[in-house]
C-alpha cells in the first residue's frame, strides 16, 4: 500500500473506534442549522467565524477531505450545492447516510486530494478544507488545485497544522523530534506513528502552508490559532493549529 492507502484504512479504523471527527451530526443539529443557528470548525475548538463565508445559499462548496457527516450537511442546511471529496470510505459513507436521512442532495466523491481534482476550472464558490494535510507529503500541488477549481471570488477556508505537535512526546512534555517529520524519509518517524496507530502524518512549514497559498495566486485576508483544546501544550495555551481565509482574486495580475 502506499501512504495515503494506509491512512485511509487508518482513519477508517479510528471512526470505528469512535473518533471525535467521524460523528455525523443529529438530526436535532441540522435542523437548528436549517433556521440559522449553526458552528462549523476547521481546527479543534474555534468555530469559524461566520463572515468569513458571506451568503452561502445557492452557492456551491466544496468539502475537501471534509467528509463524515459534519460540515457538508449544515453547508446543505443553508442553501448551498454542495461536493464532498475524502478518500476514507467510512467518512463517505457518513456524508451519503446523513444526507438520506435529510432528505437534500450532495455529490460524494471518494478521492485522494494528492491528484488533480475531478473538477473542472473555476468550479466552486468555496471550498473548506479542515486539519487534514498533515497526512500528505507535500501540500503547494494541493493549493494550486484549489486555485484551478475556485471561480474569481472564490474562497479558500484551511485548517492547518503549525508543526509543534510533531515535536514533542506524546505526553507533550519533552521535544523529542526535529523537523521536518517526514516518516517516508526517517524511519524512526515512521515506528514512531506505526507504534501508536497514527498513520502516516507529515509536518509542514508555514512557508509551504501560507507561503503555497500565496505562490498559487491567492490573497490571504483573515487567520486566526488554535490549540489542541486538551492536553499539556492546550493547558500552556501554546497554539498549535491556525485556520486560514484566502480568496482567488477576481483579477489576475501578472506576476
Amino acid at each position: 500500500m502506499n501512504y495515503q492507502e494506509i491512512n485511509a484504512k487508518t482513519i477508517d479504523q479510528w471512526i470505528e473506534e469512535g473518533w471525535e471527527w467521524g460523528k455525523p451530526i443529529t438530526h436535532e443539529t441540522f435542523e437548528q442549522a436549517r433556521k440559522g443557528i449553526w458552528d462549523v470548525y476547521l481546527t479543534p475548538t474555534k468555530a469559524v467565524p461566520h463572515e468569513w463565508f458571506g451568503g452561502l445559499a445557492g452557492k456551491k462548496l466544496l468539502g475537501l477531505a471534509s467528509g463524515g457527516g459534519q460540515q457538508i450537511p449544515i453547508f446543505s442546511a443553508l442553501g448551498a450545492a454542495c461536493t464532498v471529496l475524502d478518500y476514507s470510505e467510512k467518512q463517505v459513507e457518513s456524508e451519503r447516510m446523513v444526507a438520506e436521512r435529510e432528505g437534500y442532495p450532495v455529490r460524494v466523491i471518494r478521492g485522494d486530494m494528492t491528484k488533480r481534482l475531478p473538477f473542472q476550472d473555476g468550479e466552486f464558490d468555496v471550498i473548506f478544507h479542515p486539519v487534514s494535510n498533515c497526512y500528505v507529503e507535500e501540500v503547494k500541488p494541493i493549493f494550486q488545485e484549489c486555485y484551478r477549481v475556485l471561480k474569481p471570488g472564490g474562497i479558500l477556508l484551511c485548517g492547518l497544522d503549525n508543526g509543534i505537535n510533531f515535536l514533542v512526546s506524546d505526553d507533550e512534555r519533552q521535544i523529542v523530534n526535529t523537523l521536518p517529520f517526514n516518516p517516508l524519509k526517517n524511519p524512526e518517524q515512521m515506528k514512531q506513528l506505526t507504534d501508536t496507530d497514527s498513520g502516516v502524518q507529515f509536518s509542514h512549514t508555514m512557508e509551504e502552508q501560507i507561503g503555497g497559498q500565496l505562490e498559487a495566486g491567492f490573497v490571504l485576508t483573515h487567520l486566526y490559532e488554535d490549540t489542541n483544546g486538551e492536553g499539556y501544550l492546550h493547558e500552556c495555551g501554546i497554539p498549535s493549529f491556525l485556520a486560514t481565509r484566502a480568496v482567488k482574486p477576481e483579477t489576475t495580475f501578472v506576476k
